[in-house]
């Protein structure tokens, strides 16, 4: 084809008025118009999808925040839920992102902490569930490296986002998304009453330690306490899913020393500041083991049951942390998956 007149200037201005557009729109726009429904019969990302909902499957957890899901039709995406952010997993945190949680290591430590906890919570809520998937009218279909910015409502109607911001596995991710003053007065409550990761604000992060860094407290599993008790043991990774099978996931205690513990009013917690503590009249004879489980079950001189919601100790590292009755730190143990 050959050109003529002023129809070539037109047409090469025309061109680049098109990259431009598609360079500040971002690879996003171009994904937009390419990605099929999961009805094969429009693109994800059009004026009628907005409103649209589908009902879809959950395959896997990659974080708090993020899914991979299959449509009935058997076609994969991977989805950014809306309005929220959890601690990272697989990256470091950044402690100022969010509200007065201390810029140092505990403050880091804890959200990692929380991050997991927020993994563990969507996996047990959503894997394997059919749940729908809706876009926000506010915000464009997809986000950085493609994914779906989705709404995730379970099967009993409930707003798994709003859930993660409310139960403290998140914070508000500020955009212009339809839901952010509902999910910003759930914020609010969350930080005033110190839920889920608001614990790391205020010095709370660590079990309460003021942001300690000192690691010349921190012993191995095997070292025996001051008061002569060790952490013998630590199974942190229940076989199947943890959340359900508590009494899998242990720690065992055993006093290395000459003489009987009081173990009464003493505390057994975790990084994230879960704790147990033990009733009145709970002794450890020289020599003998106590086991603690996450789950419930019948008390004995030798197993005590924690009667936890959901899982305590992160597979991939965390602390264990004993104090005495007067708040003293017997015995701390870290451990890494």
């Amino acid at each position: 084809m050959s050109f003529t007149g002023s129809s070539r200037p037109v047409s090469i201005a025309v061109v680049l008025v098109v990259c431009a557009s598609v360079l500040t729109a971002g690879c996003a726009s171009v994904q937009d118009t390419t990605t099929p429904r999961p009805d094969g019969t429009a693109s994800i990302g059009d004026s009628q999808s907005q409103s649209r909902h589908w009902t879809v499957t959950v395959s896997r957890i990659v974080d708090g925040d993020t899914v991979e899901f299959r449509y009935a039709n058997g076609t994969k995406e991977t989805g950014r839920l809306l309005g929220v952010d959890t601690p990272e997993v697989h990256t470091e945190n950044d402690p100022t992102e969010f509200e007065e949680v201390p810029d140092d290591r505990s403050g880091e430590r804890c959200l990692r902490d929380w991050g997991h906890k927020a993994s563990e919570f969507a996996r047990a809520e959503l894997v394997d569930e059919r749940v729908t998937i809706t876009l926000d009218a506010n915000e464009g279909p997809r986000g950085y490296y493609g994914r779906l910015l989705i709404y995730v409502r379970e099967s009993d109607g409930t707003l798994f986002n709003y859930q993660l911001v409310k139960q403290g596995y998140a914070r508000v991710y500020d955009s212009e998304f339809t839901e952010r003053d509902r999910f910003y007065a759930a914020e609010s409550r969350a930080q005033k009453d110190g839920v889920g990761l608001w614990e790391c604000a205020n010095g709370r992060a660590s079990g309460g330690e003021q942001g300690s860094t000192d690691e010349s407290t921190t012993r191995v599993a095997t070292d025996g306490g001051t008061d002569g008790l060790a952490v013998a043991r630590i199974h942190a990774d229940a076989d199947g899913n943890d959340h359900q099978n508590l009494n899998d996931e242990y720690v065992v205690l055993k006093n290395t020393g000459d003489v009987t513990l009081d173990l009464s009013r003493w505390t057994i917690s975790d990084d994230g500041g879960h704790t147990y503590r033990v009733p009145s009249g709970v002794t450890l004879a020289s020599g003998k083991t106590l086991t603690l489980y996450t789950g419930s079950g019948s008390d004995s001189p030798s197993e005590r049951y924690w009667n936890a919601d959901g899982a305590v100790w992160n597979n991939d590292g965390d602390t264990v942390v004993v104090r005495n009755a007067s708040g003293y730190v017997v015995v701390r143990a870290e451990y890494s998956g």
